[in-house]
């Protein structure tokens, strides 16, 4: 009746037998998505807002190794902030999920399907698989726990969009809605899961092993949170998004085009790259603790010239060599066009 009546979509949801998996061990496999939290918060503009949350979960231990706050439509920098926290070490002793994943299951959104986390999970060595279209049982287990968020966190907050309450009065901001999610992952990687019989974090951890770490976090922050962009070095510096960047490396690339790299959650300072190899860290004329002085840029213009008077002295004796004719060779004389007035 169902398949005749309602379709394959409902007889699949309903009767179809299904498989459900479990990882070998810890990291893997990890699941990442997003979910639209009902409750309202003060935006950034004043008005209310309804922010999202991106979660990143170890398949085998159900433990939340990252997790992200944000407003607006999800993005790929939303997910590489999720990433990010994940990967690292985090500063809370208890909160020990960290490494890279052998493989990373997401959906098909526009985030997950992007060039930049496809480029950077070929760098970190990840593999990426996407769940089959309209099927969100591929990712149960993050699903349970956005329900889990949803029936637990939201309704002890103030906002909360439950049934009745439609238009509730925002109270709390991004931030304070980052700290209460924030306590209650630890209170949730802490406490026995009901399939597991212990709690996420014993699970993960269990007789004690290595996570593959990346090389650095800075190596890290390049792959996930810098943006590059294609910028000319002017002779005051870099000019984007209206502010001015400079540093006494960039001497010799004055008039070139180089490739910056940058977070867009802190645009004090952006990564300069030549072709692919770092060069130096440029800073906002604006900055509060790092600035430049006039000894900084005219020792910066002293050494480049004598990089270049070195280059042209160098050069000097090949050229002439090669435009002196050879002692043997006899001298041939120009002949001299003769012009005439009416030419």
């Amino acid at each position: 009746m169902t398949l005749a009546l309602e379709g394959p979509a409902s007889f699949r949801d309903r009767h179809e037998l299904v498989l459900r998996r479990r990882a070998d061990r810890p990291n893997q496999v990890w699941q990442a998505d997003h979910t639209q939290l009902d409750i309202l918060i003060n935006g950034a503009n004043g008005k209310p807002d309804r922010p999202w949350l991106t979660t990143v979960m170890d398949d085998y231990s159900r433990a939340l190794c990252g997790y992200t706050v944000f407003t607006g439509a999800p993005s790929a920098l939303n997910t590489a902030l999720a990433l990010r926290q994940a990967i690292w070490r985090k500063s809370d002793p208890s909160w020990a999920m960290c490494g890279l994943p052998d493989i990373l299951h997401v959906d098909h959104g526009s985030d997950f399907t992007s060039h930049h986390l496809e480029r950077t999970a070929i760098e970190l060595h990840v593999r990426i698989i996407h769940s089959t279209i309209g099927r969100p049982q591929g990712r149960g287990k993050i699903e349970r726990f956005f329900g889990t968020i949803n029936t637990e966190v939201l309704p002890t907050l103030p906002g909360h969009l439950g049934p009745g309450n439609r238009k509730p009065r925002p109270t709390l901001d991004l931030p304070g809605l980052d700290r209460a999610i924030g306590s209650f992952v630890a209170a949730y990687n802490d406490r026995p899961h009901s399939e597991l019989g212990i709690s996420p974090r014993d699970a993960w951890v269990a007789d004690g092993w290595l996570p593959r770490m990346p090389e650095s976090l800075e190596g890290l922050d390049g792959l996930l949170l810098a943006v590059p962009k294609n910028r000319t070095v002017q002779r005051d510096g870099i000019h984007f998004q209206g502010q001015r960047y400079l540093s006494p490396t960039l001497a010799p690339f004055v008039g070139q085009t180089v490739t910056i790299r940058y977070d867009p959650r802190d645009v004090s300072e952006i990564r300069v790259y030549d072709h692919d190899t770092f060069v130096c860290v440029a800073i906002d004329e604006d900055h509060p603790n790092l600035r430049l002085s006039l000894r900084d840029i005219e020792a910066a213009r002293r050494a480049r010239r004598k990089e270049l008077r070195r280059t042209i002295n160098d050069r000097i004796p090949s050229v002439t060599s090669r435009e002196e004719p050879h002692a043997t060779e006899p001298v041939r004389r120009r002949r001299r066009l003769r012009t005439y007035e009416e030419d």
